[in-house]
């Protein structure tokens, strides 16, 4: 290198911003939120705190993160976070180098033995949590808001989860009253993840049933009356090629489909929740069937994470005559 990063200054926006969103987050009851989001152009990571641990990325961009990176600025660069943010112990964080891909990231293998699963907290509810095993962590920070607005539309309400991951848009629909849910995902391994969230907040019943399935396969069925819901969450990965399907799925030349087929689900009052994080997503509106689209993204976006919004966000009901 041709230069020397500023630790000092590093160390120095890691505390300053730690310190603000402690403040905030406890107001809200919550203890995990993003602490840095490549506030400076030499540091280009993510920190995000989970209770007492960091999950650090550094991002597969910028003038000196390449191949191996990590591995190279390891020393420097983790003592630095773990003196800022976490006393001085190295092993609270979790430090991952992350490339930039199709999408579908959450559900991809971090190259690591499988983790310790701990329980954090957000607006009051509890969440399982892993932070080395996988590319994520289980609990996906940037939808908090989002989470939090489906807890207030639950009430009385029949609640689909689709491409549930972990379940925590089910235990927020649940905590806030929902009638009844529907939590699908392809994984066996995210299905039961969810059954235990909704375990550890007291809303394993009957009433909140959870299914490993292929989502996909399920939408192309003709929904019954009883498979009609009120409030709907559609997150799907960016990009998909589940062993299940003849083609892959992507979530930019599929949406079309993949709404139309979600409202077949949607009860003739109801609200559709549809999120993705594909960077440069252009939602095709005129190849939708006719209903309303409210743009939520800037709602639904988080303070913690306002530097570099990482989803977009549209609230669709129905079109009345």
């Amino acid at each position: 290198m041709s230069w020397t990063p500023d630790w000092v200054a590093f160390g120095n926006r890691l505390r300053k911003n730690d310190r603000h969103w402690s403040r905030w987050a406890r107001r809200e009851d919550t203890e995990c939120y993003r602490v840095y989001d490549r506030d400076l152009p030499d540091f280009p990571l993510q920190i995000d705190r989970y209770g007492p641990r960091l999950h650090v990325q550094l991002m597969h961009k910028g003038r000196w993160v390449e191949p191996g990176a990590l591995e190279a600025l390891g020393e420097p660069l983790l003592d630095t976070v773990a003196a800022a943010l976490a006393n001085g112990e190295r092993d609270r964080l979790a430090a991952k180098l992350r490339e930039r891909g199709r999408g579908g990231e959450q559900y991809a293998d971090a190259g690591q033995a499988d983790g310790e699963r701990f329980v954090v907290r957000e607006h009051g509810l509890r969440f399982e949590v892993d932070l080395e095993s996988r590319l994520d962590t289980g609990l996906f920070l940037d939808h908090r808001s989002t989470r939090a607005r489906v807890r207030r539309l639950a009430q009385g309400r029949r609640f689909l989860n689709l491409f549930a991951y972990t379940g925590s848009f089910t235990v927020h629909a649940a905590a806030g009253g929902a009638s009844g849910s529907l939590t699908l995902d392809l994984s066996r391994t995210y299905t039961d993840w969810a059954r235990r969230n909704l375990a550890l907040n007291g809303l394993d019943r009957p009433e909140h049933a959870v299914m490993a399935l292929d989502v996909l396969q399920w939408l192309e069925a003709v929904p019954t009356r009883e498979q009609r819901f009120d409030l709907i969450v559609l997150d799907p990965p960016s990009f998909s090629n589940s062993k299940r399907m003849e083609t892959s799925f992507d979530v930019q030349r599929d949406h079309p489909w993949l709404i139309q087929r979600t409202l077949l689900r949607l009860a003739p009052d109801g609200i559709l929740i549809f999120s993705n994080n594909r960077r440069g997503f252009d939602l095709h509106a005129a190849e939708l069937p006719a209903c309303h689209l409210t743009d939520i993204t800037r709602a639904t976006t988080p303070p913690d994470f306002q530097r570099h919004p990482p989803h977009r966000c549209w609230e669709i009901r129905h079109r009345t005559p």
